[in-house]
């Protein structure tokens, strides 16, 4: 899987030292939270990109700049869903369930039409159709009924 993944560090760095203003928070203070040097906050607040990763996460995530949902999923459940013309599974953040589907065409485009029947396409290609219905949920791209429907054109 290939990534394009961007990130504004100035951008970041300012929005972080506006969190921790508006949360009334030293730099001595943030330092305690996050279990790490004052003067580190101070050289993260200056912009250094010569920042370990996991010390600018403690950051972030004292800010609450750190998005904390994982979607996992239940190896066991999946089903036809003949209603919607797509295998439909689900996955779970935390305790709550989060419906998922991929429909007949993207298994048909993407994953061959070979006469095997949709959970049997869409078991032998887990991994990849639950990987994009991560990537949507986590993108918050839900169909108006609240599920996530992996498409054709995801894939």
């Amino acid at each position: 899987m290939e990534w394009k993944l961007q990130i504004n560090w100035p951008a970041l760095v300012e929005e972080a030292k506006q969190r921790r203003k508006q949360q009334n928070l030293t730099q001595q203070q943030l330092a305690v939270l996050t279990k790490v040097s004052t003067p580190t906050i101070s050289r993260f607040e200056s912009g250094t990109t010569d920042i370990q990763l996991d010390t600018a996460l403690k950051v972030l995530g004292v800010l609450g700049m750190v998005d904390r949902r994982q979607l996992v999923f239940d190896e066991k459940v999946q089903s036809c869903d003949f209603n919607r013309d797509a295998v439909a599974f689900q996955g779970k953040d935390g305790e709550k369930i989060v419906r998922c589907s991929i429909s007949k065409e993207a298994l048909d485009d993407h994953f061959g039409g070979d006469g095997q029947d949709l959970v049997k396409r869409f078991l032998a290609h887990r991994e990849r159709i639950e990987n994009e219905a991560r990537r949507k949920y986590l993108l918050s791209q839900f169909e108006s009924d609240g599920t996530i429907c992996v498409k054709t054109d995801d894939i």
